[in-house]
């Protein structure tokens, strides 16, 4: 194997920091050696690392993220971390487009089974990362993983003409909420209408560009009673927040938020198109960072507090408060 490392080379014999989630509430710090990138691989030293509540918070109290899915303790070293932003270290054989010393993000997750982001350095398959430009800062990029998912829905909505000139109401404003809403905007989303149980987060959305926000368990407006949207994305994944949008949307809604119990589609729905999530793609990375270069995204807004990894549990109590957002982590401090 040829790696090319010029900073490795002097820090061999050097460990790093590295959180390891032990049981359910309960993580370490490790001291252990900085990986070597294999081939095709990259070794990333990771300048900031965004929390993503779902896996956090699960991760927590062993619950499930999905249907099927188990938690093993100790958990993976460095996971759930995977939104994170950094600076190539190294490259192993054959990668020959990312050089040592370029801005990267981290756009796909290597899956759970791999060391994660929650450390000073991670090994990554060079596909899986994704040049940035220079003169943004950590938190403005880091999150590119969520945002690439998000980004997902929205190319999906696009040959379908359902954004440009319409009311579109988003259901859950946490992080991918919010980056739903202004992605809704930059594709020419005429009115954008946020729903919520949470006061904080109807008022954040509003901050980013939302029209109007509101609790749904309140009685609406009256222009939004009915099918008062056009079309709608749901952030939730619950029965709930699903069935509210089916209820009140004219045309079109799509479902990013984890399903984990069964949605009625009933015939009262029959005029709506429904579309569902198709997954992970480095394209709609590519299309999310076009927004942030554009002045058209601010992830940086999803981040309300900035810790060292030390923190991480005060971090993952201020998540299941919903006092933070998204908290960012810095492996350096």
């Amino acid at each position: 194997m040829t790696v090319s490392e010029p900073y490795c080379t002097e820090r061999k014999r050097e460990a790093m920091k590295q959180l390891q989630v032990i049981a359910p509430n309960d993580y370490a710090i490790l001291d252990v050696p900085i990986p070597t990138p294999g081939a095709g691989e990259v070794l990333m030293r990771v300048t900031a690392v965004t929390t993503c509540p779902q896996w956090d918070l699960h991760l927590r109290h062993n619950k499930p993220m999905f249907v099927g899915h188990r938690f093993h303790y100790p958990y993976t070293p460095g996971q759930p971390g995977h939104e994170a932003v950094g600076v190539i270290e190294a490259v192993g054989a054959g990668v020959t487009d990312l050089q040592p010393g370029q801005r990267v993000c981290a756009w796909r997750d290597a899956g759970h089974d791999h060391p994660g982001c929650y450390a000073q350095y991670v090994v990554h398959r060079a596909e899986n990362v994704i040049p940035v430009p220079e003169g943004l800062p950590d938190a403005a990029l880091a999150p590119l993983e969520l945002a690439m998912c998000v980004g997902t829905v929205f190319r999906t909505l696009q040959p379908l003409d359902v954004l440009r000139g319409r009311t579109v109401g988003i259901s859950g404003l946490g992080p991918a909420g919010l980056v739903a809403m202004q992605m809704a905007r930059a594709e020419g989303a005429a009115r954008l209408i946020g729903f919520d149980l949470n006061p904080e987060r109807r008022a954040a959305a509003v901050r980013l560009g939302a029209d109007a926000c509101f609790d749904p368990r309140e009685a609406l407006p009256v222009e939004l009673q009915g099918k008062g949207l056009q079309t709608a994305v749901d952030c939730v994944g619950a029965k709930a927040s699903v069935e509210f949008l089916l209820d009140h949307t004219a045309d079109c809604v799509a479902l990013f938020g984890v399903q984990r119990e069964e949605y009625t589609f009933a015939p009262r729905h029959n005029a709506l198109t429904l579309v569902g999530y198709k997954g992970h793609f480095r394209a709609s990375a590519e299309y999310a960072l076009a927004l942030i270069v554009a002045g058209k995204l601010n992830l940086a807004a999803l981040v309300t507090h900035t810790f060292p990894l030390e923190r991480y549990g005060e971090a993952i109590d201020l998540l299941e408060q919903q006092q933070a957002s998204k908290v960012c982590f810095l492996p350096w401090e």
